[in-house]
């Protein structure tokens, strides 16, 4: 049997349908919407095309947007007091500082400046803090775990009680996943395992896996033996692995994930695709942070 595809964008779409609804009733209410600013230092093509999705979402759903561009030779100090000035802006709900930063930028000092309770990517060590409590301390889970959680529970997986299998460690994305399946919660309440490349047995744990979170890096790393029938597999892998020419006549990469997704769908119960998987809920959890973060202000939930 053919598994059921998680699709994100489509997950995507309700998401933003609700925040938008939700926002026109909270500017009705209190005559405010979110804010939220992105700051982009020098020109880098990859940054400035994700940070001009970012903006076409944040006005799609009725949030302020501020982007502020700034040349890639601003200095550190100057940098960290632009974001000193938004942390004291009461129209700004979501400070976003787009990463790479240039070579003589301390990337973890300007993240670190951001005020916590505006940090809507969830990277202030006092919110992994929060997120590692758990519970009513989280503010702002990081995005693209946050995505995941909420693919998961919209497709309908029983997360109670299930062997959860992470493959990678990152900070982004392996570490706080797996925090967040093992809280007490919706969505969670999960036994976690964390496997990486000093794994041993790693084929061995991913199959008996009830649900498979892969967040490895590794193009088709995991194969189609390793995964146990009927689970619920997440491939947050995005590979660039070639070129082709689409139908416009133009070049565009191919992208492949970290699983096999033509062998694994005929095994797994659900799975996500890549491209359209796991990718467009990123940004979508960046605008439900941003709303949370007003609503935190205006002391709703």
């Amino acid at each position: 049997m053919t598994a059921k595809l998680i699709k994100g964008t489509e997950i995507r779409e309700q998401i933003l349908e609700e925040i938008t609804a939700e926002v026109a009733e909270i500017k009705a209410k209190y005559g405010k919407v979110p804010g939220l600013v992105t700051i982009l230092v020098g020109e880098n093509p990859a940054s400035i095309s994700y940070v001009t999705l970012k903006i076409q979402t944040a006005h799609r759903v009725g949030f302020k947007e501020v982007q502020d561009s700034q040349p890639v030779t601003i200095s550190e100090a100057d940098l960290l007091a632009l974001i000193d000035k938004y942390n004291k802006d009461d129209s700004i709900n979501g400070i976003l500082v787009q990463l790479p930063l240039p070579k003589h930028i301390d990337e973890k000092k300007v993240l670190n400046a951001i005020d916590p309770d505006k940090d809507v990517d969830g990277f202030h060590p006092v919110n992994v803090g929060r997120l590692m409590i758990g519970g009513d301390e989280v503010k702002f889970p990081p995005c693209t775990p946050a995505g995941i959680q909420e693919m998961i529970i919209r497709a309908g997986v029983e997360t109670k009680g299930a062997e959860v299998v992470v493959v990678g460690r990152s900070n982004i994305v392996g570490k706080p996943i797996a925090n967040m399946m093992i809280q007490k919660g919706k969505g969670a309440n999960s036994t976690v395992t964390i496997v990486h490349t000093g794994t041993k047995d790693l084929a061995g744990h991913c199959k008996r896996a009830d649900i498979l979170i892969v967040a490895a890096g590794v193009p088709d790393l995991v194969k189609p033996e390793w995964i146990k029938p009927g689970a619920c597999v997440i491939d947050v892998g995005v590979n660039r692995v070639g070129e082709k020419v689409n139908e416009a006549g133009k070049k565009v990469a191919i992208l492949k994930g970290d699983v096999d997704f033509n062998a694994a769908k005929e095994i797994a119960g659900w799975i996500t695709p890549v491209p359209g998987g796991v990718g467009p809920m990123t940004i979508t959890m960046l605008m439900l942070n941003t709303l949370k973060s007003l609503k935190f202000k205006l002391g709703k939930k």
